[in-house]
C-alpha cells in the first residue's frame, strides 16, 4: 500500500511539474509573432543609413519639381538664417518623419480599437497589406512626390508593432508576459541591427549595377513584408477569441481618442481606480519619459546626415555605424538591464540620463571619428537603459487590469515625442547648424534627468504609501 501511495505521489509532483512546465511555455502563436516582427524590421530599418543618399539624389534630379519647389519655398528663411543648401535635406528628412510618426500615433489606437471587434488577425493582414504598398511604391518612386506617398501610406499603415503587444497581452497570463514582452524586445534589437547592414549592402549593390541605389533596398523591404502577410494568413492563429471581442465598434473609437488626445494621455486619464498620489507620480514619470525622447528622438533622427556631412559617410559607412550602437545596446540590455534589482531601476534611468548629455555634445562637437564613435557608444549606453527602465517602473502602478492601459499610454507618448522630435531636431540642426543643435539638444536634456532625480526622491514614499 505505502509504495502504491508513493507511486501516486510521484505521479501527482510529475503532473505537477509539467503543469508548470506549460504554463511557463510561450505558445506557438507568440513565436510566430516574434518571427513576424524580426522580419517586419528587418524591412523596416533597410531605409536608415540610406537617408542622406536619397535626399541627394532627389535633389540632384533637376526634373523633381515638389523637392525644388519646397526649395524655393523656404529660400528666404534660408538666406535669413544663412543655412547652406544641403542642411534642406534635413529639414525635409524631419519633416517627413515627423509626418510618418505623427500618423503612426494617430492610426495604431485606432486599428487597435478595430482589432477588438474584428479580432487580431484580420486587423494585422490589413495593417501588412499597406506597409506592403508602402514598400511597392518607394521601389518606383524615381521623384520626390512618390517617395512621400510611400511614407504617408506607411505611416496610416504602421499599427502592426501596438498590435504585436495587443497579441502578448492576449496570449501571455500575467506571469508569462514578460517573457512575452521581451521577445518583442528581441526582435527590435535583431531589427535594427541587421536591417541597417542589409540595407547598405543592397544599396552599394544597386549602385554597381546601375541602378537607382535605393531600388533593391525597397524590394528587400517589400519582400520581407510579404513573407510577414504569408506567415500571418497561414501560421498565425486568432489570439482574440469571439466571445473575448468588444461588441460596439463606437465604444472601442471613443477609447482609441483618450490614447490620441495629448491632455488625455499628460493626465493619464485612462487610467481609473488609482490613488491620488500614485496617479501623480505616474504623471511625471510619463512627462519625463516624453521629454526624453522628444529631444532624444530628435537628435537621433540626423544622426545619419551629421555623419554623412561631417565625414562623408557612404551608406555602407553608415550601416556599419548602426551595427556598433546596436551591438553595444543588445549587450548592455541582456547583461545588464535585465539583472537590475526591482527597485533599482530609477538610478539605472538616472545614470543612462547623465551620459546621454555628453554623447550628444561629443557628437556635436566631434572633428574625428574616434569621437564621434565615443559619443556612440555612451549615446547606445543611454538608448538601452532610459527608455526601458521608465517603462518598467510605469508597469509597477495600476491593478492588474489596468498596466496594459499604462503601458499603452507610454506607447502613445513615445509616439507623440517621435512625431515632433525629428522636425524641432530638424529646424534647429538648419537654421543653428549640426554643432549648435547637439549641443543645446545635449544640454537640454538636463531637463529629464533633474525630472528622473526628483522621481528617486519620491518613488519609495509612493510606493511605501500604495503598501
Amino acid at each position: 500500500m505505502s509504495r502504491m501511495h508513493e507511486s501516486g505521489d510521484v505521479q501527482k509532483q510529475q503532473m505537477s511539474a509539467s503543469k508548470k512546465e506549460n504554463e511557463d511555455k510561450l505558445s506557438s502563436s507568440m513565436y510566430i509573432i516574434f518571427l513576424v516582427l524580426i522580419v517586419d524590421l528587418l524591412g523596416f530599418t533597410v531605409i536608415l543609413p540610406l537617408m542622406p543618399s536619397i535626399f541627394e539624389y532627389y535633389d540632384a534630379n533637376e526634373k523633381d519639381h515638389l523637392y525644388h519647389w519646397m526649395e524655393s519655398k523656404i529660400h528666404f528663411f534660408q538666406t535669413l538664417f544663412g543655412a547652406p543648401g544641403e542642411f534642406n535635406k534635413v529639414l525635409f528628412s524631419g519633416f517627413i518623419g515627423s509626418v510618418f510618426s505623427a500618423l503612426q500615433f494617430l492610426v495604431a489606437p485606432i486599428f487597435g480599437s478595430l482589432s477588438d471587434v474584428y479580432g487580431r488577425k484580420i486587423i494585422m493582414i490589413i495593417s501588412m497589406i499597406g506597409i506592403a504598398i508602402s514598400h511597392a511604391v518607394w521601389c518606383i518612386s524615381d521623384y520626390f512626390y512618390l517617395f512621400v506617398i510611400a511614407r504617408i501610406i506607411g505611416g496610416l499603415s504602421r499599427a502592426n508593432i501596438s498590435l504585436s503587444t495587443a497579441i502578448v497581452t492576449d496570449l501571455c497570463s500575467e506571469k508569462k508576459r514578460s517573457k512575452g514582452m521581451a521577445l518583442i524586445g528581441i526582435a527590435f534589437a535583431i531589427g535594427f541591427i541587421v536591417g541597417p547592414v542589409i540595407g547598405a549592402i543592397f544599396a552599394s549593390r544597386g549602385e554597381k549595377f546601375s541602378q537607382n541605389f535605393y531600388v533593391l533596398p525597397a524590394i528587400f523591404a517589400l519582400t520581407m513584408t510579404i513573407i510577414d502577410i504569408f506567415l500571418i494568413v497561414f501560421f498565425f492563429k486568432e489570439s482574440l477569441p469571439k466571445e473575448k471581442r468588444a461588441s460596439s465598434i463606437g465604444q472601442g473609437l471613443s477609447e482609441a481618442y483618450q490614447f490620441i488626445s495629448p491632455l488625455s494621455l499628460f493626465s493619464f486619464n485612462p487610467v481609473i481606480n488609482i490613488k491620488p498620489k500614485e496617479k501623480q507620480a505616474l504623471k511625471k514619470i510619463g512627462l519625463t519619459y516624453f521629454l526624453f525622447l522628444f529631444i532624444y528622438s530628435g537628435l537621433e533622427y540626423s544622426l545619419s546626415f551629421l555623419t554623412h556631412m561631417r565625414f562623408n559617410f557612404t551608406s555602407m559607412q553608415q550601416g556599419k555605424m548602426y551595427l556598433f550602437s546596436g551591438l553595444i545596446m543588445i549587450f548592455v540590455q541582456g547583461g545588464y538591464v535585465r539583472r537590475i534589482p526591482p527597485g533599482k531601476e530609477i538610478k539605472s534611468a538616472a545614470v543612462g540620463a547623465l551620459l546621454i548629455i555628453p554623447a550628444f555634445v561629443l557628437i556635436g562637437i566631434s572633428n574625428r571619428v574616434e569621437i564621434l564613435y565615443l559619443g556612440l557608444a555612451l549615446y547606445a549606453y543611454a538608448s538601452a537603459t532610459v527608455v526601458p527602465c521608465l517603462t518598467t517602473i510605469a508597469s509597477k502602478f495600476g491593478s492588474t487590469s489596468q498596466k496594459g492601459t499604462v503601458l499603452g499610454i507610454f506607447r502613445s507618448l513615445g509616439s507623440l515625442a517621435r512625431a515632433l522630435g525629428p522636425l524641432v531636431s530638424a529646424v534647429a540642426y538648419w537654421s543653428l547648424t549640426p554643432t549648435v543643435s547637439y549641443c543645446i539638444g545635449g544640454l537640454l536634456l538636463i531637463i529629464p534627468l533633474v525630472l528622473i532625480l526628483n522621481l528617486n526622491k519620491e518613488l519609495p514614499k509612493v510606493f511605501e504609501k500604495g503598501d
